[in-house]
């Protein structure tokens, strides 16, 4: 695990200094040594920076940027399977200067070309420099677990692993983009390819993208994609195999995440997904893994006894940690400068602290995320089970002239519910399913915490919605069921742009690597083959993982309802936050013009007098003010 950063410069106007900043601002990421490589080709400077957190192969002899043979590389990430790859490349006569998986890369990359990337099972983003091709090969891990953002403009090509490192070099132009911001406070990330700034984007996952130094072209091309999964016919298989078989999987690929010459742990909070990780890795090991825990001092929304029970089950060496009101109050005012787009995921917290703690004792933390989208494990599955089917088959005439209705009166007006909490935001969710309740707008509306109207009203000006695989219509008809539709659109949306830049960002702030074990991509290319009754069976969610947990963990002490590490985000903005609230929300915090002022003290207004479950939407709002003050007031 590492950060990378580099530019193609084909104004010449670049230095070292400006690449070592570049680097500087990735040290978190990579503690055990910086290196740079800078290199003038025909028409650009080429710069390329490492940060390095030395997992595997621990001498210099593994640092980065690595040559081969007119390859040059900077990469992030880890290949799990390198040995076995390199094994095969032995067999066909190279041989190895280093026990790394960066110089498998480059030399599979000599022999196979980009056909080599389907060798590969793990996490990267990685940049290549052929120099017989005067190309630069940019390419990112299938499901997205290591980020990469890149610009080009004003003749300079610039990549990261994180905006920062953008953002540091001095022709880098900050310049928001609206529908961006739009997009952040509706999701609580920016989604997708897109990015804060204009100019600027991500690579996508599964995406390779081809510069040619010479004409300066950058193509793009996805060389995997989810739904080539998800349009395949379902298996023909019986219940009892494919949990079997799911079982044999999910153990492979768990162990393929152990590979490391430093010491390895894991995140265990006593949900299904963190105990299948822990037990199947448990199973048949004589050493104990070593696992971690964060709770609360208050007891409030602690899953910490349960894993602690289950840790003692499973016969791991654990370790726990309680942490005040004030440790995690404490965590806020640092969140800009890890997540350097806005980023409104409160968990984020809590994923901090554990990271901190694991960070005493192991290098490299697994976490087990990915479970629910893959297993239908969010409550959004059981809302399209239950009522989905129940709105649609309601008359269109009739639903048209219900919302029509509800059109007419406004929420404000009703007697009673008009004090309930939510029943406002209720109401017009209510209203837009009524008018299309398929499965897109139910996700949609369960996934928005500013809806459409509320933020053309918030907005200074008009802004377009971004085009992002939330709209995605990929999924073949006769491969089409809601469920299978919502699970493929969270696995691009909500997995990639806010649980794994959550926990990449967490674990890096404190020089810990993150491993996801349950995205080896053939996890999901098997699960998504899987009939849907299967993942959700009679009204259970994630079926075949509950009935693997159970064989290693009775059932008694698995079933409790779902609590995880609770985060009283509308506590402390009512009390603790609210002098920061009044801080960032103030006319000049505001003089950026890009929200309308009228429509923010509206909000403030309406929290502070009793409509607190406007908390979320203020919370969003409070996070881009902060992001903002960090990175553009400077």
């Amino acid at each position: 695990m590492c950060g990378i950063a580099g530019f193609a410069d084909f104004k010449h106007q670049s230095n070292e200094t400006q690449l070592q900043g570049m680097a500087a601002c990735m040290a978190h990421r990579g503690p055990d040594g910086q290196h740079l490589w800078m290199t003038q080709t025909d028409k650009a400077q080429l710069g390329f920076a490492h940060a390095r957190l030395s997992i595997i192969d621990l001498s210099h002899a593994a640092d980065q940027p690595m040559h081969f043979e007119g390859l040059s590389i900077v990469f992030n990430g880890e290949i799990y399977n390198y040995n076995e790859i390199r094994d095969e490349l032995i067999a066909l006569g190279h041989s190895f200067q280093t026990h790394s998986d960066t110089e498998v890369i480059l030399h599979g990359w000599k022999e196979w070309g980009p056909d080599c990337i389907h060798k590969w099972r793990g996490m990267f983003a990685i940049v290549l420099h052929d120099a017989e091709k005067q190309e630069l090969i940019c390419m990112r891990d299938r499901a997205g677990v290591k980020p990469f953002h890149y610009s080009f403009q004003d003749g300079l090509f610039l990549f990261g692993s994180e905006l920062k490192c953008l953002m540091a070099h001095p022709r880098f132009q900050k310049e928001i983009d609206p529908a961006a911001v739009a997009s952040f406070l509706q999701y609580g990330c920016v989604s997708g390819a897109h990015s804060i700034f204009r100019n600027t984007q991500k690579l996508l996952p599964g995406h390779i993208l081809t510069f040619n130094l010479q004409t300066q072209e950058i193509t793009t091309r996805q060389y995997w994609n989810v739904y080539d999964y998800y349009n395949k016919p379902k298996l023909n298989i019986a219940l009892p195999e494919a949990i079997e078989e799911t079982e044999r999987i999910l153990k492979q690929s768990f162990e393929y995440r152990m590979v490391a010459d430093v010491p390895v742990g894991v995140f265990l909070s006593g949900g299904y997904d963190s105990t299948c990780v822990t037990a199947l890795l448990q199973s048949g090991r004589t050493e104990k893994l070593k696992t971690f825990t964060i709770g609360t001092t208050d007891g409030k929304m602690d899953e910490a006894p349960f894993a602690k029970e289950i840790a003692q089950r499973l016969g791991t060496d654990h370790t726990e940690y309680y942490c005040s009101v004030k440790e995690a109050l404490d965590i806020i005012p640092t969140l800009p400068q890890y997540y350097d787009e806005p980023f409104a995921d409160s968990s984020a917290i809590p994923t901090i602290l554990v990271s901190k703690m694991a960070r005493q004792k192991v290098t490299v933390a697994l976490s087990a995320d990915a479970g629910d989208e893959i297993f239908a494990g969010y409550n959004r599955y059981d809302y399209i089970s239950r009522y989905g089917n129940k709105l649609a088959s309601i008359p269109k005439p009739l639903r048209k002239m219900a919302a029509a209705m509800m059109e007419g009166v406004s929420s404000e007006s009703i007697p009673v519910l008009k004090h309930k909490a939510n029943f406002h935001s209720r109401y017009d969710k209510l209203k837009n399913l009524l008018n299309d309740p398929s499965p897109a707008e139910l996700l949609k509306n369960l996934s928005q915490v500013f809806s459409d109207k509320e933020i053309q009203n918030l907005m200074a000006a008009p802004v377009p919605p971004l085009k992002t695989a939330h709209t995605s219509d990929e999924l073949k008809p006769e491969a089409y069921d809601a469920l299978s539709f919502m699970m493929a659109v969270d696995y691009q949306t909500y997995m990639v742009d806010d649980i794994l830049q959550k926990v990449d960002r967490a674990t890096m702030s404190v020089s810990l690597e993150g491993r996801e074990p349950f995205l080896d991509q053939h996890i999901i290319e098997w699960a998504a083959q899987l009939p849907s009754d299967y993942k959700y069976h009679k009204g259970i969610k994630k079926y075949p993982l509950r009935q693997i947990v159970h064989k290693y963990v009775p059932k008694e002490m698995m079933d409790r309802p779902k609590m995880g590490f609770g985060i009283p985000v509308n506590d402390w903005l009512q009390a603790e936050l609210k002098p920061l609230v009044m801080e960032y929300f103030s006319d000049v915090a505001l003089s950026h013009g890009l929200f309308r002022k009228e429509g923010i003290k509206k909000l403030l207004d309406e929290f502070y007098t009793g409509r607190t479950e406007k908390y979320l939407k203020l919370w969003y709002l409070l996070m881009f003010q902060m992001w903002y003050q960090k990175w553009m007031s400077a």
